[in-house]
């Protein structure tokens, strides 16, 4: 056991990456508690954990009283939100409630009891569309221009608050697009269940040339215990992703050559006026991740063969 951590609870830990941190922390023999209320998790994600004595799942909502559930834990990884980032446009109130309101409620009951570590998974569209690219953890201020980063930004300000507060450490980590089997939302996802409707044509919302920085789940993973094994101060926070970029035209090319698929018409359609694939889609996004290469990791794959070894993984998945 990793005695830093100590006890752990993974909230949405049956979900596309909290499933993957919780089967990474018991192989690795940590005590984990999953809480999830399965609304966009899957208890199949956790069958190579529901038998093992180190692990327990508790089917419950963050909004309801949990106190008693954290009883002994020493480690919390909130990884349970929203996981959709166009939704948050025609319904604010749902990422309000997911991610704004439970994120308080959790607080509130994590400093009534004895957690020494809160490690919080947030997200790369708090930055907005930065004027520095790569952006690093210190640029600001910060400008969302989606309603989901609206709601990480705001959680991240009442984590900061609560740990000044109440002596917790805190450990903020901004995703970038983060890919990888068990993910069932996102541009690969969309493009697969597109394609078995349409093995003829393919959607892509906007010009396609949006460019991003993706990472595999498994790099996601190693690097969020990563950072959580390196935060120093009472509150940091960490980039995760990786050095480089790709397309929606390139990413739409991998999806098609994976499910062999040929001469597949390819039609940039819809999204807004400025080549954007939905209201409040950025653009061009790349992390700057070098605070934590200089600690000491670095993500295996790039962002091209992220999205590769994903595609495989989705594509077998959805037969």
């Amino acid at each position: 056991m990793n005695n830093k951590l100590g006890k752990i609870m993974i909230t949405g830990g049956a979900g596309f990456i909290g499933s993957h941190l919780t089967q990474k922390l018991i192989n690795e023999n940590n005590e984990v508690v999953v809480l999830d209320n399965l609304s966009t998790g899957n208890k199949l994600n956790l069958n190579s954990c529901i038998e093992r004595k180190n692990f327990k799942l508790i089917v419950e909502d963050l909004k309801n009283q949990i106190s008693d559930h954290l009883k002994e834990i020493d480690t919390v990884f909130h990884m349970a939100a929203d996981p959709e980032v166009r939704t948050g446009f025609s319904d604010p109130k749902l990422a309000y409630e997911q991610n704004i309101q439970n994120t308080f409620e959790l607080l509130e009951n994590i400093r009534k009891r004895d957690i020494k570590q809160f490690v919080f998974a947030s997200s790369s569209v708090v930055y907005g569309e930065p004027e520095t690219i790569p952006t690093p953890e210190t640029f600001g201020p910060l400008f969302p221009i989606s309603i989901y980063g609206g709601t990480k930004l705001a959680c991240e300000g009442l984590i900061s608050s609560y740990c000044k507060n109440y002596g917790i450490n805190g450990t903020i980590v901004r995703f970038a697009n983060v890919v990888g089997s068990r993910a069932r939302h996102g541009v690969i996802w969309d493009f697969i269940k597109k394609l078995k409707i349409n093995q003829k044509e393919l959607q892509v919302l906007g010009n396609g040339k949006q460019s991003k920085s993706y990472i595999h789940v498994n790099d996601c993973v190693n690097g969020l215990l990563f950072s959580a094994k390196h935060t120093k101060k009472n509150i940091d926070v960490f980039n995760l992703g990786n050095h480089d970029m790709i397309n929606v035209l390139d990413i739409a090319s991998i999806v098609c050559k994976t499910m062999k698929l040929e001469n597949v018409d390819i039609i940039t359609s819809g999204g807004t006026d400025d080549g954007r694939g939905w209201i409040g889609d950025v653009r061009e996004m790349n992390l700057d991740i070098s605070k934590m290469c200089n600690l000491g990791w670095n993500p295996i794959e790039n962002s091209q063969a992220s999205v590769e070894r994903a595609t495989l993984e989705l594509v077998s998945e959805s037969r």
